[in-house]
């Protein structure tokens, strides 16, 4: 199996692991303040990052590595997590999954920005046709329901996509569970400190569903998640393997109905089927 076939099934496995954050911290949201549930999810997995690079003995990073990290924290540790968290305030999760189907162009862009490819022209064509297909099913909805929730949804996507293709560089380098790890401990005392803050007076009214999304998303898609999704990056390229998530919303609406019960309108599956139709081409013509 080559390299670039090893990646696919790496970023196919992140992107699994991905599709049940946003039906998680809808769960979570509904009894945990969003900023606590950011940093509480954080300090979890930076603590059992920490325990891991000690095992492990792993190096300190370069200096020069540092700021990307930096990046990394803030699009992925902070920015993504706290951004929707809020969004799902005001939006239900199938409706913000939609939106995940704008991170593919988003992390291409900054792939080529950040990580130096040249993906094909044809390569953005598909990718477009698949970002307009869910910004135009998003706007048939009306911004009116809720434009709060969706300006936060978007703005999680951007500083995602940014997220993603600075950890998949540093992952050539460091190694794709090692950057994520590194990530989360250098956001350890921002975290740590706003966690003591927004900590919840009382425990006694949260129930067992928002502690399992709690749990979901500090093991799965702070941590787990990720050390599958920058391996997948690093070896079979950003752009490329960033196109995969066009399949999240398709995983992402299954996890709704199922665990939710929320409804998954016809409109939903048809832009959903037509969006994944994308990824082959794409696939295709990124390099």
């Amino acid at each position: 199996m080559d390299k670039t076939t090893t990646g696919w099934i790496y970023g196919l496995t992140g992107v699994v692991i991905f599709s049940g954050s946003l039906p998680a911290t809808r769960v979570a949201v509904m009894d945990f303040d969003p900023l606590f549930l950011t940093v509480a999810r954080a300090v979890i997995a930076g603590l059992l990052g920490l325990v891991l690079l000690l095992a492990f003995r792993e190096k300190c990073p370069a200096r020069s590595d540092i700021v990307s990290l930096a990046i990394v924290s803030l699009g992925c540790v902070i920015g993504f997590p706290l951004l929707t968290a809020l969004a799902l305030k005001h939006v239900t999760s199938a409706h913000s999954i939609v939106f995940i189907g704008l991170l593919p162009l988003a992390t291409a862009i900054f792939g080529v920005l950040r990580g130096g490819e040249r993906p094909r022209p044809a390569f953005w064509i598909f990718s477009a046709i698949g970002s307009a297909l869910v910004s135009g099913y998003a706007l048939a909805q009306g911004m009116s329901a809720s434009p709060t929730g969706d300006l936060l949804m978007l703005s999680a996507v951007l500083i995602c996509g940014l997220g993603y293709a600075e950890g998949a560089v540093l992952s050539r380098r460091l190694g794709g569970w090692q950057v994520i790890c590194w990530a989360l401990v250098l956001s350890l005392p921002i975290t740590i400190a706003l966690c003591v803050v927004t900590m919840p007076h009382t425990i006694d009214g949260i129930g067992g569903p928002a502690w399992i999304g709690l749990t979901y998303v500090s093991l799965f898609s702070m941590l787990i998640g990720f050390v599958f999704w920058y391996r997948g990056l690093a070896q079979g390229g950003i752009a490329a393997v960033g196109q995969l998530q066009f399949l999240q919303p398709f995983f992402g609406f299954a996890l709704a109905a199922a665990l939710l019960k929320e409804s998954v309108s016809w409109s939903m599956l048809v832009v959903t089927i037509a969006v994944v139709g994308c990824v082959a081409g794409a696939r295709k013509f990124a390099r």
